[in-house]
């Protein structure tokens, strides 16, 4: 590890190499203030164990030697093996952001911002919490980098993104819900149907009544639906006994 007499590499064993040392020593204690400190983070899924370019060893080296140029002191560097970056639910990524909360380390460095999260939304919330507070975030890949102002920009932009996502989710979600309600599918929590039109329903259908003649039938006969409603749809009807056959 020549060329790196100022950084203190520890890994998830807790063992780490200095210049000049042969043999690996127990981790200290750094005595550099937290806020110069810097919190590296790793990691790969299961399916990408075998990928060298996404492997653990190179995140650790990209890392390592952004730390070298730049003079900053590593005080960490905390890998997740075997998770996925669909969510936050990863223990290494849930103790370096708790350490970082209590100011154990100032600045989160990741050699992909995909190591991270690949979801804008999920990493426009990492953005908020580091600014609230208080600690930098650096993505070596995509030039976020909120110790400089071009980086801040950069993660802005990206904010905006997810906050866009954001919207459009929402939207998307309100049209299928309207489709859904326009089609008589039941949404929200069922309420329940009289069990003699429960058991009409299951019997034509068990008799070969289309979902259509079914609720052609209820319609002609103004039989309310579950919601209370004056109309009956095929897919109100499919609803049910879907619901029927799940109960049994």
């Amino acid at each position: 590890m020549r060329g790196l007499p100022k950084i203190l590499l520890v890994y998830q064993s807790t063992v780490c190499y200095n210049e000049g040392m042969a043999t690996p020593r127990k981790t200290r204690r750094n005595s550099a203030p937290a806020s110069s400190l810097v919190l590296g983070y790793v990691r790969v899924s299961t399916d990408e164990q075998a990928d060298s370019g996404a492997g653990l060893e190179a995140q650790r080296t990209a890392i390592l030697a952004e730390c070298e140029r730049r003079g900053w002191e590593l005080a960490e560097i905390v890998e997740d093996a075997g998770y996925s970056a669909k969510d936050l639910r990863r223990p290494g990524i849930i103790d370096v952001l708790e350490r970082l909360a209590r100011g154990e380390a100032g600045t989160l460095v990741v050699a992909k911002l995909d190591r991270l999260s690949r979801s804008v939304l999920d990493f426009a919330g990492l953005m908020a919490r580091s600014q609230k507070e208080g600690w930098a975030l650096v993505a070596l890949d995509l030039g976020v980098d909120t110790t400089t102002p071009q980086g801040e920009l950069m993660a802005g932009v990206m904010s905006q993104f997810a906050q866009f996502e954001r919207r459009l989710i929402g939207q998307r979600t309100k049209e299928a819900l309207a489709v859904k309600k326009a089609q008589g599918v039941q949404l929200g929590r069922p309420r329940s149907l009289p069990f003699d039109v429960l058991a009409r329903i299951t019997s034509e259908r068990a008799a070969g009544a289309s979902l259509a003649a079914i609720a052609g039938r209820l319609n002609d006969e103004g039989v309310a639906t579950a919601q209370g409603g004056a109309r009956w749809y095929p897919a109100t009807v499919k609803a049910i006994l879907d619901s029927r056959a799940a109960a049994a």
